[in-house]
């Protein structure tokens, strides 16, 4: 009972009354003000200095670097030696494959749809007959214009025959000059005749050629818009069917416009850049193919420029209005320093990384560094070739401080079987 009392007696209330009932009679004597203003000044100083250590990172290290320097053990890292390559830049970009030639195979005369020769996504060559309209009436139409050209070529001939005899009786002056001219006139009435006759055959002959739709170009043909039996006419807007070249095939995609100098100078100095296309995730190379132009202007609403790239397509895995990834090559950079990208850090003073001469010792190389070639990382300044960088064991290490690489054993390798039963033969 007196235990509970007495924790009682110090509860919080009653400490901060003794707390201030203490206060209150120093500040009743000079000195005992002096003393808090003392105490109080002190208090401000540690305060503010404990801040200071937490807010200010070279603090803050130096401090953790003389605490760990008393510690002997040293930390094992894992390094790598920095190399050269030559490192190829990229423009990296979302493209749209588009058909070299995109034909709507139309009819050009009008008559009834007799047969589609075709089958709905067949690859066909140029020439090759895709459907055949009813060409009875133009058949009929030749018969009647060519019958039409053999009686004006008669009636031309007897014409030049009347005016060989004219000619003569003008001369012995037995027909007047009114009737000779005359008979010349007809006979080029019978010429102008003839001539429209074989102008008629000539078009009903372009008019039976129509009638045999033929492919324009080399290409895959879509599915069939007509079926057979219909009548189709000129004036016709689906037309019946669609073909597209696909081989050799394009892909259009955009480009910053910051990028536009560098691209335009190539494209001016006609260098081909070889451009790759990837499939939708980046992880399969569809076709490599050559940039063929730019447009000449900028899109203000985006800020980009199109370009224009070729590809043979043998294989044909690049299909019209497709999406694809687009990978530009710009340039390459010869001989290039690369360090593994994980030993690449960043801190308030810039760019660096851990490197060690000795195996023994971690010091700050602090590095300017370039783009990211698959797990690299390019360093414009800071590095040479060969040096040990440090990869694993990064995050306690400080400048200067100790640290060990294990040595990697490579395995052994095994024995081979029929080593063993050679050495099992002369053994026996």
């Amino acid at each position: 009972m007196d235990s509970e009392n007495s924790i009682k007696s110090y509860s919080l209330p009653v400490m901060k009354h003794q707390v201030a009932v203490y206060i209150e009679k120093i500040q009743t004597t000079k000195h005992g003000r002096q003393v808090l203003k003392i105490i109080s000044l002190l208090l401000i100083i540690a305060i503010a200095a404990m801040i200071q250590i937490k807010t200010t990172p070279s603090l803050h290290l130096t401090m953790t670097t003389k605490q760990g320097a008393g510690n002997k053990q040293p930390m094992l890292v894992r390094t790598a030696s920095s190399k050269t390559a030559d490192v190829p830049v990229y423009l990296s970009a979302l493209g749209s494959v588009t058909p070299l030639y995109t034909v709507t195979v139309k009819t050009q005369i009008n008559g009834q749809l007799q047969k589609i020769l075709f089958k709905e996504g067949q690859a066909v060559k140029e020439g090759e007959l895709l459907a055949q309209i009813d060409d009875r009436l133009y058949q009929a139409q030749l018969t009647q214009y060519e019958g039409q050209l053999e009686r004006d070529k008669a009636l031309l001939a007897n014409a030049k025959l009347d005016l060989k005899r004219y000619q003569t009786l003008y001369k012995q002056d037995s027909v007047s000059q009114q009737t000779l001219d005359t008979q010349v006139s007809l006979v080029k009435q019978y010429e102008g005749a003839v001539k429209t006759d074989e102008g008629q055959i000539q078009a009903i002959k372009v008019n039976l050629i129509y009638c045999k739709i033929t492919s324009p170009i080399t290409g895959r043909v879509g599915l069939r818009l007509v079926d057979p039996g219909n009548y189709v006419q000129t004036s016709d807007t689906t037309g019946i069917a669609v073909l597209n070249q696909t081989k050799p095939i394009t892909v259009v995609f955009t480009i910053p416009e910051d990028n536009v100098p560098e691209v335009f100078n190539k494209v001016r100095q006609e260098d081909k850049l070889v451009v790759e296309a990837y499939d939708r995730w980046q992880n399969k190379l569809l076709d490599t193919g050559i940039l063929m132009t730019m447009d000449n202007q900028i899109d203000t609403a985006t800020g980009t420029v199109k370009l224009k790239a070729s590809f043979d397509n043998p294989h044909e895995t690049l299909f019209p209005n497709q999406f694809v990834n687009i990978k530009l090559l710009v340039t390459t950079l010869k001989a290039a320093i690369l360090i593994p990208t994980s030993a690449v850090q960043h801190g308030s003073k810039g760019t660096y990384a851990y490197i060690t001469d000795d195996n023994k010792t971690a010091k700050i190389q602090y590095v300017t560094t370039g783009i990211t070639y698959q797990d690299d990382t390019v360093i414009k300044e800071g590095l040479t070739a060969n040096q040990q960088v440090i990869i694993e064991g990064i995050d306690k290490l400080t400048d200067g401080a100790a640290i060990k690489v294990p040595e990697i054993k490579e395995p052994k390798a095994e024995p081979k079987l029929d080593m063993i039963a050679s050495q099992k033969k002369t053994s026996s």
